[in-house]
């Protein structure tokens, strides 16, 4: 008896021990970036662009500096593989400057640049595009593993998407990748999977954005990633994350299905594209769909959301908005 109770009461202590003790905090590194005055956030989305200028990737950097000038952005997304094909050889590696510095020269693009990595990114040495010595180069870069924006209304979630792909570990297909700073894969992937869904669940912003390479849902070539099915979905959707954006298909879509309510957003148009590549099977779904190079942008205010698509020549391609309640606190006389 003396036993039992003792027991049960170690569990009573623990128990109150925990729930006293102090809220952990996430351990995403948190960059913070100012709104606008009017507390506004406009930005530009591009994904999978990193080809020297090629495969019109000068073009759409052009149209992305007049639509930047006419929204007065106040940064841009990657959404990954920024160099290819095989990502950096090294912290002097030319391709950064021919393929990013070179390219992306209009005034309004001279904002900061919040990127993740692709899969094509870690094929180089993973470390040099992570390296902060890349912002003497040019002060724009802003790179890590997987990280958060905080625009006050609005937080970013970046995720390091790439070491969630069995693929790329099981069938390298002879590809050499850099998992430097990866090893051990499953405590890797657990503590982002702990970070991110502490961060979200601690998050006060109003509207909250997950970014990753790979796509959680998509009709082109690459298809829906099972593993973020799994074990990274139902982390945003307990969590009321409005936007999950992507690259690694070629191509610009919007999915939004009756099973979830996050709208799933693909921007990789940023060069090469036109893959000639369609597979969805439930079109009430499919909100848009262009299979060649463009853009987007994100403009959030406290009470509306709104994303365009741009080809690219810069024009319009698909518009969608949302909105959502202000709730203020109001003081009534007893």
């Amino acid at each position: 008896m003396g036993s039992k109770f003792a027991i049960v009461s170690l569990s009573i202590v623990v128990t109150l021990i925990l729930s006293l003790a102090p809220k952990h905090q996430a351990e995403l590194t948190t960059v913070e970036q100012a709104p606008n005055s009017d507390g506004s956030v406009t930005f530009l989305v591009i994904g999978d662009w990193g080809r020297r200028g090629l495969y019109n990737q000068s073009q759409v950097a052009l149209q992305m500096g007049r639509i930047g000038e006419k929204l007065d952005i106040d940064f841009v997304v990657s959404t990954g593989d920024n160099i290819y094909d095989n990502g950096m050889k090294s912290i002097d590696d030319p391709a950064f400057q021919i393929s990013f510095t070179n390219i992306y020269t209009s005034p309004s693009l001279q904002k900061p640049w919040y990127l993740v990595l692709g899969n094509h990114d870690y094929r180089g040495d993973v470390e040099a595009q992570l390296s902060p010595l890349l912002r003497s180069i040019d002060s724009r870069w802003i790179c890590m593993r997987s990280f958060i924006v905080d625009a006050e209304i609005a937080e970013i979630f970046f995720v390091d998407t790439t070491p969630f792909v069995d693929d790329y570990f099981l069938n390298p297909n002879g590809q050499y990748y850099d998992w430097r700073g990866v090893s051990p894969r499953e405590s890797y992937l657990q503590t982002i999977l702990t970070d991110l869904e502490m961060g979200l669940r601690e998050s006060r912003a109003k509207w909250k954005i997950v970014v990753g390479h790979h796509a959680i849902k998509s009709a082109s070539i690459h298809g829906n990633t099972k593993e973020l099915e799994t074990l990274i979905l139902p982390i945003l959707e307990a969590n009321n994350v409005d936007l999950y954006v992507n690259g690694h298909d070629h191509c610009l879509q919007q999915i939004s299905t009756s099973q979830s309510p996050i709208q799933f957003i693909t921007s990789g148009g940023g060069s090469k594209a036109w893959r000639g590549y369609y597979n969805w099977t439930t079109p009430e779904d499919m909100k848009f769909f262009y299979d060649g190079q463009g853009f987007m942008s994100v403009k959030i205010t406290r009470t509306e959301m709104g994303i365009v698509f741009y080809d690219v020549t810069g024009n319009i391609l698909h518009k969608w908005e949302t909105s959502k309640m202000l709730y203020i606190d109001l003081d009534f006389p007893l």
